[in-house]
């Protein structure tokens, strides 16, 4: 069953009722970060835990992925500032629970490389917010993994 998610916008990150955010520094500079998360969308299954699928829809200003285990999106991006932000609110979703959800990537300048900061803001039912706390080791380590990925693979290609 697909479920359409309440519209939001980049202001979400500060006001979600769940809000997770996990910072990393990678040695790739910010802007080979950003046109691999901008504009090699399918790459994302390469170096994302958990995502096995994605591709930009219509325009390029949607995007759909997959994640292990079945879980399907339908996102929008709501900003793209090379070299600085990436995010994206989920607009339907097969995940129960859900009300809105939106993931924001802050990029900056680290010496040579980049600090990156992955804001996850969500609301829904009183279980998914509790879920979530719950999954905050696990999403922690998802993103260092996935940060680990992308900077080996941005120091190869």
């Amino acid at each position: 069953m697909v479920r359409r998610l309440r519209p939001v916008g980049l202001d979400f990150v500060g006001t979600a009722p769940v809000r997770l955010v996990f910072t990393r520094e990678m040695s790739a500079p910010p802007e080979a970060v950003f046109r691999a998360m901008a504009e090699d969308v399918p790459g994302w299954s390469e170096w994302f835990t958990g995502v096995t699928y994605a591709r930009p829809v219509g325009d390029g200003t949607r995007r759909e992925v997959r994640l292990k285990g079945g879980t399907r999106f339908l996102e929008t991006i709501v900003a793209a500032e090379p070299s600085t932000v990436y995010a994206y609110r989920v607009d339907e979703t097969n995940a129960p629970g859900v009300g809105a959800l939106l993931e924001e990537w802050r990029l900056a300048p680290a010496g040579t490389g980049t600090r990156v900061r992955w804001s996850w803001a969500a609301d829904g039912s009183a279980v998914l917010r509790f879920a979530l706390r719950l999954a905050r080791p696990g999403l922690q380590r998802a993103f260092r993994d996935s940060v680990v990925a992308l900077d080996r693979r941005l120091s190869v290609g």
